[in-house]
């Protein structure tokens, strides 16, 4: 079957498709970039939830210290 370039019929399909390609090619690209958007995202919370608990875990370090020596220094003046 041999097409002719000029019948309306066959460009509108040829134009259809072409569209339909152009908008799956769009919505390829844009779900490339939200996987690497949610990627990026990911790790900077990753990030931020690891430099958290490492803050907290240091304060509660921090306060058990602190702790200790006052109990240290109260029990000194006890005995003395």
């Amino acid at each position: 079957m041999l097409l002719n370039p000029f019948c309306p019929l066959t460009t509108a399909k040829v134009l259809a498709l072409k569209a339909t390609i152009l908008v799956l090619l769009t919505l390829l690209i844009k779900a490339r970039v939200q996987i690497v958007a949610g990627s990026a995202l990911g790790i900077a919370l990753l990030l931020v939830q690891t430099l958290v608990v490492l803050a907290v875990s240091g304060g509660l370090v921090l306060a058990a210290g602190g702790t200790a020596i006052v109990t240290s220094q109260q029990r000194k003046g006890v005995v003395a």
